[in-house]
């Protein structure tokens, strides 16, 4: 059996570029299913600030993020000094659909590289 991924959730808070309809889903949809998740306020200001829970973050081995465009994530990510793993997966709240967030997330296959 294989270890499930560590599912980040940012809310997106400050810049609000993600639809709250999809971020909201989003979130009750993990509620709902009972995984274990964590969530963050916003990777952005987490970045600028340096924040070291980005590291721990990093380290977690198998990742899926809910957030925005998976460029911009790694980008966040690597400007704190906390690159992320090649295998992590991102998914996009600005241009996916809850459904499809939802279902990645949750989901027991593999990760895939985003």
């Amino acid at each position: 059996m294989s270890t499930p991924a560590t599912i980040l959730y940012c809310r997106c808070a400050y810049a609000q570029v993600v639809p709250t309809g999809v971020k909201n889903d989003v979130l009750q949809k993990l509620c709902d299913s009972n995984a274990s998740f964590e969530t963050v306020s916003d990777l952005c200001e987490m970045a600028a600030h340096r924040d070291p829970r980005l590291q721990a973050i990093a380290a977690c081995g198998k990742l899926r993020i809910a957030a925005c465009y998976p460029r911009a994530v790694k980008g966040l990510f690597q400007q704190a000094g906390f690159p992320l793993p090649a295998d992590t997966e991102i998914l996009n709240m600005r241009t996916q659909t809850a459904q499809e967030i939802a279902d990645a997330l949750l989901s027991t296959a593999p990760a895939t590289a985003a």
